[in-house]
């Protein structure tokens, strides 16, 4: 609809006369709306015959103590219900940017990704410098937790269930065999999983998700690992690594970025390096923020460029 089509209503307020009016049509009175709008009832009178006045022809009639629309004035209350979609429509939407500039981001993240997320979220942050970040870490479980009482916008997490979730892959997480670098395996070539498998084993915590996998491993070649201790982060797996007492199977993500950790070697075991993947995820039927939908897409778009710098 062009602007001279609509001329006459821009000349004379029509969106608050055409919100008393549909209030009259709902409400069957004249007296009705205008107290529901806080309006004196002669105030509204005025509303309705400018309104009247501005489409030339009658809107209501009165039967009895109820008021009714004419066939006009029902045309017009259709035409009402369409311009307070629109409007609410462009209210969302305006929403959505402003949320751009102002709102907040809540993003919940496994311990295997301590290294990578900040890189995400911080490239994400210095775009939208007005949006509140957040970025809570712990183990698969909690994090897991978390989203099934929806304390965060989005989440990340390796290889999570498909079902009641809504998820986005993103970047390779592939799970290595880690050793301290004068390890006797460590110079030796192809290695047997069942000679790895003898190897005194540092283990993650219950509720880890690197725990689950490591477990599923074992289970594959029917073995179980020769567990020395259980650490309940990656950060002391690998200083016990590095103090000799056992080799592990960490996401490389989590050795940090440089192409070769510093006292550190990934050992050729058989099945290494088992491809996972990282993913973005949220509760199905959640309706995310205009900042969680901004940052959904920047990672789709650049996650895989900002990983570069991270061993592949």
């Amino acid at each position: 609809m062009t602007q001279v089509n609509i001329g006459r209503y821009l000349r004379h307020g029509t969106l608050p006369q055409l919100r008393l009016f549909e209030a009259s049509v709902r409400l069957g009175s004249l007296a009705r709306a205008a107290e529901e709008l806080h309006m004196a009832p002669p105030t509204a009178t005025a509303q309705i015959r400018k309104l009247t006045e501005t489409v030339g022809l009658p809107l209501l009639e009165q039967v009895g103590k109820r008021m009714y629309p004419t066939d006009v004035g029902r045309c017009v209350y259709d035409g009402c219900n369409d311009v307070f979609r629109a409007l609410g429509s462009l209210e969302e939407a305006l929403d959505d940017l402003r949320g751009l500039q102002v709102g907040g981001l809540r993003i919940a993240a496994a311990s295997a990704a301590r290294y990578f997320a900040p890189r995400l979220l911080g490239a994400f942050a210095q775009l939208h410098p007005g949006v509140r970040t957040s970025l809570h870490v712990d183990n698969c479980e909690a994090v897991m937790k978390r989203l099934r009482r929806n304390e965060d916008d989005v989440y990340l997490l390796a290889d999570p269930p498909a079902a009641n979730l809504v998820v986005q892959a993103l970047v390779p997480n592939p799970l290595v065999v880690v050793a301290r670098a004068d390890h006797p395996l460590a110079g030796a070539g192809a290695i047997a999983f069942e000679r790895f498998a003898r190897e005194p084993f540092l283990m993650r915590e219950a509720g880890s998700g690197t725990r689950s996998a490591v477990l599923k491993v074992f289970a594959r070649h029917a073995l179980a690992p020769n567990t020395r201790m259980e650490l309940s982060s990656n950060e002391a797996i690998r200083e016990a690594i590095l103090g000799g007492l056992g080799v592990s199977i960490l996401s490389r993500y989590t050795l940090g970025i440089e192409p070769e950790p510093a006292g550190l070697a990934c050992l050729p075991v058989e099945g290494f390096p088992i491809a996972s993947q990282w993913h973005l995820a949220y509760p199905l039927g959640k309706h995310p923020s205009a900042a969680a939908r901004a940052f959904m897409e920047f990672a789709r778009v650049n996650a895989r460029t900002l990983a570069r710098a991270q061993p592949s």
